[in-house]
């Protein structure tokens, strides 16, 4: 099938961008979106022009690199799905399609379609992880833990920090983010010696960067590849709600 693209260009984050209309032929539907990008890159190659730079890695959709906004939704029409698993036949011949990078201030765009997402690495340095000593593994499996908390855990723990709940809100919001990495400690018996210091740091970290705040559109579960509820932000509220209220040794 034929399609058109227009594709935001931009050198860097200080130079101005515009979208550029590029034409694709024979286009087969069983390509994934991002071996379509390849094709148009090899033909701009071909021609001795620059190809359009976007982030990719696993092509697995588990990374969460393949950052793109495709007619305007985040990793595109089909629900539950990263960027490198959307499909050509998704869209019909004819078509026009606009891809662009992620739109939010915290995330700087690079070169094209390529952003910085650092804010999310820096908000993880900050209280994603658990530092007090667990034992080794025959020592985690002897603990015993409802199947439900394990549950909610893993349900957190899917978030794969894509960025795409950021690219849907309107106020560029990272909650649901941020919500993902404190539930999935918070219903584990591992993240309880920090829960509290977890949370106000990683809020905290979330603001500094510049994210909104959650006014709940919903927006961001609906995009997110990995289906992660917004209950995890209500989780996250709660535990904030304490540390400020309570206080936190």
């Amino acid at each position: 099938m034929n399609l058109t693209l227009k594709v935001w260009r931009q050198k860097n984050a200080q130079a101005a961008g515009a979208f550029v209309d590029y034409a694709m032929s024979d286009v087969s539907p069983d390509m994934s979106f991002l071996e379509m990008l390849d094709g148009l890159n090899e033909t701009l190659q071909a021609k001795g022009q620059e190809p359009v730079a976007f982030d990719h890695d696993c092509r697995e959709g588990i990374c969460g690199t393949c950052s793109l906004v495709i007619n305007g939704i985040p990793h595109g029409p089909d629900r539950a799905t990263t960027t490198c698993q959307l499909h050509m036949r998704k869209f019909k011949a004819g078509d026009v399609i606009t891809i662009e990078p992620w739109r939010a201030a915290p995330f700087a765009v690079i070169r094209d379609l390529v952003v910085d997402r650092g804010a999310f690495e820096r908000i993880q340095r900050r209280g994603g992880f658990v530092s007090v000593g667990t034992g080794h593994a025959p020592d985690a499996n002897a603990m015993a833990i409802p199947k439900r908390q394990a549950d909610l855990a893993m349900d957190a723990a899917q978030c794969i920090g894509c960025g795409a709940c950021v690219a849907a809100c309107k106020n560029a919001s990272a909650m649901l983010f941020v919500g993902a990495k404190v539930s999935q400690y918070a219903h584990l018996p591992q993240g309880q010696p920090e829960r509290f210091r977890r949370v106000l740091a990683m809020v905290e970290q979330h603001d500094a960067e510049g994210f909104g705040a959650c006014t709940n559109y919903q927006e961001c579960e609906a995009v997110c590849p990995k289906e992660i509820s917004v209950r995890v932000i209500g989780e996250m509220n709660r535990d904030y709600l304490r540390a400020v209220l309570v206080g936190v040794e």
